[in-house]
């Protein structure tokens, strides 16, 4: 491969466009069921990588026992559809299904005996988003995880 169509394919790609409203760095505080009676205190950040190719997800809890996880954001243009690859510092790596519409971010996975879904809305001009989580051990019954309240760092 030529190193010259490396740099070339390093640009916005437009299937992406809706999640640039994530871009920047985030002060996060939340709620967890394990923890009922804590406030979680964290950051997150998203950024274009590859000059925009892709979207990069870091997020962090200051919490013992609350990983730290990075994920990337992509898209097939064949489907059409936004796909989001996590991995964090226990070694857990999944693959999430997400959409986007309007002003609300969804990402989820449906695996036996571990689903997961998670919404952001973004609120306040941009400068807010309320993310809820939640899971199901049954693919029935959905209940609370990390819920968080994102803050733009200014």
């Amino acid at each position: 491969m030529k190193k010259q169509g490396i740099h070339n394919a390093q640009i916005p790609n437009p299937a992406l466009n809706g999640l640039g409203q994530l871009i920047g760095e985030w002060n996060t505080m939340g709620t967890h069921p394990a923890v009922p009676s804590k406030v979680l205190s964290g950051k997150a950040s998203f950024q274009w990588i590859e000059g925009g190719a892709f979207l990069r997800w870091y997020a962090e809890v200051d919490e013992e026992g609350f990983p730290a996880g990075i994920a990337i954001f992509g898209s097939d243009d064949a489907t059409g559809e936004l796909f989001m690859l996590y991995f964090d510092e226990r070694n857990v790596s999944r693959k999430h299904e997400v959409s986007v519409e309007n002003n609300v971010v969804k990402w989820w996975r449906h695996t036996p005996g571990f689903s997961q879904r998670y919404t952001l809305t973004i609120t306040d001009d941009g400068n807010t988003i309320v993310g809820k989580g939640e899971l199901s051990k049954d693919d029935t019954t959905w209940e609370n995880d990390l819920n968080q309240t994102y803050t733009r760092v200014q």
